[in-house]
């Protein structure tokens, strides 16, 4: 009887894995550069991409500069393939006022990322959703709903015992020749009432939404690698911590959505 070690199994299911993922990638990747060679003559300078992954290595651990080296060499307009998306990068100011202002309404959206499709219901949230017809009527029932005078002015009880509540907390720590960091203190105030008017008096709930809304909100802004490369996505752990914390929110979205049925439907 052949006996097989154990690095050589591994070995093997590790080939075979790596064949399997060929399969997969490979036929977008030629499906990809065949696309880039199509439309290379209609598009700006720029370095010359890798399959699947584009030009997401010269980033390097500092963006900034990597970009502003690869401006140096293909000038203050560029084309870039960051992974699977392409993106103009412009680094003059000239350049930049003719995106940001002489044709701002083209470039007014957002770009689409995972987390906002799962934390903003199919970017479907104000901050997310692509500028239009749409997005107008939601601006008009923030500001008719939740920064009208009387809604903000409805609120007022809960600023004052909020305002109350820190002076009394800096007092004690004066007393106590404490040091105090003013501007966290007023931020983490700020944050509280917000969570407070969101989420309802229970503090309980709203301090524990109110750190899964920033994690939420620290996962928007962060590099997640299924944003860039799609095919990742099912080996890409962030999304699992998106869907948790999307789910935890939900579910308060939908208790809180029962609890003003009635008045929701006068609003819609």
């Amino acid at each position: 009887m052949c006996l097989v070690s154990t690095p050589t199994i591994l070995l093997a299911i590790l080939l075979l894995f790596l064949g399997s993922l060929s399969f997969i990638f490979l036929p977008r990747a030629a499906a990809w550069r065949l696309n880039h060679r199509k439309n290379a003559q209609k598009l700006p300078p720029g370095p010359r991409p890798l399959p699947i992954i584009g030009n997401l290595h010269m980033l390097t651990s500092l963006p900034h500069r990597g970009l502003q080296a690869l401006a140096q060499e293909y000038g203050p307009i560029m084309f870039l393939w960051l992974g699977n998306v392409p993106t103009v990068v412009v680094s003059s100011p000239r350049a930049a006022e003719l995106f940001l202002k002489t044709h701002d309404v083209v470039f007014a959206s957002r770009a689409k990322v995972q987390a906002s499709e799962y934390l903003s219901y199919g970017t479907k949230g104000m901050a997310y959703s692509a500028y239009g017809p749409y997005w107008r009527n939601v601006r008009k029932l923030c500001t008719l709903q939740l920064l009208s005078g009387s809604k903000i002015e409805s609120f007022a009880a809960l600023r004052r015992e909020g305002v109350a509540s820190l002076v009394e907390w800096i007092r004690g720590a004066a007393a106590a020749r404490e040091v105090v960091d003013v501007s966290r203190k007023v931020g983490e105030l700020v944050a509280d009432m917000s969570a407070r008017m969101m989420f309802g008096p229970n503090l309980e709930e709203s301090y524990h939404l109110k750190e899964l809304v920033h994690d939420g909100l620290c996962l928007l802004g962060a590099f997640n690698l299924a944003d860039y490369v799609p095919y990742l996505e099912p080996f890409d752990l962030q999304t699992s911590t998106v869907v948790i914390i999307y789910e935890v929110i939900d579910s308060s979205n939908v208790a809180h959505l029962y609890l003003w049925k009635p008045a929701v439907a006068s609003i819609v």
